[in-house]
């Protein structure tokens, strides 16, 4: 039985995805397996490789969405899941704004980003 859970996400950019971890000090790589119970693995298209047994994937949908894909449960073991999560979606967030603002020319602007 596996121990692996799939969630929607919002994310829609495996670059940034990709330079969000990186940003966060977290290992990436791509069309890999990511660790889980026992020795399970599971092929993802972004795997982040965190320390310990248990890695985050995440997988491309058909309308452009990522899933995050994780045994949970393996990955609570070592870290907190919910800060883990919350600070890779909102490192996500920041950095896809900030790649929109260059996009439409305003790379000259003061942005300022605020987090509640």
């Amino acid at each position: 039985m596996s121990h692996f859970s799939t969630l929607r996400t919002k994310i829609t950019d495996a670059e940034i995805l990709k330079a969000s971890l990186r940003d966060l000090g977290i290992s990436v790589k791509t069309d890999a397996d990511l660790r889980g119970y026992n020795g399970q693995r599971v092929r993802a298209d972004i795997v982040a490789l965190l320390e310990g047994e248990y890695d985050l994937g995440w997988s491309c949908n058909s309308d452009g969405t990522y899933d995050l894909i994780a045994d949970l449960w393996g990955v609570a073991k070592k870290h907190n899941q919910t800060e883990l999560i919350n600070s890779i979606n909102q490192k996500y967030a920041v950095n896809k704004t900030l790649s929109e603002v260059k996009q439409r020319g305003l790379q000259n602007a003061n942005v300022k980003v605020v987090l509640q």
